[in-house]
């Protein structure tokens, strides 16, 4: 069976920007569309497309939701009922707090849009505070973008661990999610050939996550023009993930979809002339890239 092809959706704003929503069928039944939350994103992450561009402007309430409208309403009868929703497009949601709240809010609301707030997931590169508030206020799910297993490699690749590092960021979900029944975090690991991909990672993975309630999604890098990473090889991605299921985890793996149509992880936006510049590479990576 051939796999169904995501559909990728440009929104023109009143005010001029483009942003990017992403339909994305699976052949199990699930249809999950990918709303953005900014134009842009200030994060900078080292192998995000989108993070070149810097932000350009926060999205309204009413534009994080119309994403979702316009895809139900156009697109559930090619692809079958919306089902997910995603915050995984363009932007950091948690930089965008408030309008992201209200949005997802009113996605889960019986008056609203009626999705099951398990089906509504919110990801973050890990701002602390708002993920404090999000999981006070919010019943929607949480997915935080981890992507290494060092304050080193994490400094370099998501400049926002200089803010909030590893043992805040894991200490502050560990002691918020102690309490919560049925609830569990979804980490994001992007596999980035030579920088995160070793199974010294993956090992101190285990450890990191030890007495998180949590799920591990490993994604399959998507490269880009303005991007100097590679892609760790389809069999190293498993045996990365062999070691995490002998570690106690649940882990599921996302190769790539999408990356021939610039629709998929880490590739939306259109940077344009102005790019927020590359971090130095450490040393000991140099070879790697």
């Amino acid at each position: 069976m051939e796999p169904v092809r995501m559909l990728q959706i440009l929104f023109s704003l009143e005010d001029g920007p483009v942003i990017e929503t992403v339909i994305i069928p699976c052949a199990r039944g699930r249809t999950t569309v990918c709303v953005s939350s900014q134009v842009g994103c200030a994060m900078n992450c080292q192998f995000c497309f989108t993070g070149r561009m810097g932000l350009r402007k926060h999205l309204s309430t009413a534009e994080i939701v119309e994403q979702a409208v316009f895809a139900r309403r156009l697109f559930s009868d090619e692809f079958g009922a919306i089902t997910n929703v995603v915050f995984m497009g363009m932007g950091e949601p948690f930089h965008n707090i408030d309008n992201v709240m209200k949005a997802s809010a009113i996605m889960v609301d019986e008056q609203g849009l009626h999705f099951s707030p398990r089906k509504v997931t919110v990801s973050t590169s890990g701002l602390v505070p708002q993920i404090k508030r999000f999981l006070h206020e919010s019943n929607c799910s949480l997915a935080v973008s981890l992507n290494a297993t060092t304050d080193e490699v994490r400094n370099w690749i998501m400049p926002i661990n200089r803010k909030y590092n590893l043992n805040l960021l894991l200490g502050t979900l560990r002691e918020e999610l102690c309490l919560r029944k049925n609830y569990r975090v979804l980490f994001e690991y992007v596999m980035l050939s030579g920088v995160n991909d070793s199974m010294d990672d993956a090992k101190r993975l285990i450890d990191l996550v030890q007495g998180i309630p949590c799920k591990i999604n490993l994604i399959s890098f998507n490269p880009h023009s303005g991007s100097q990473f590679k892609p760790t090889p389809d069999e190293k991605i498993l045996e990365f993930r062999n070691v995490l299921i002998q570690g106690g985890l649940i882990v599921f793996v996302r190769l790539s979809r999408g990356d021939d149509q610039m629709a998929a992880c880490g590739q939306l936006g259109e940077p344009g002339n102005y790019q927020l510049p590359l971090l130095h590479v450490p040393e000991k990576f140099q070879v790697a890239l």
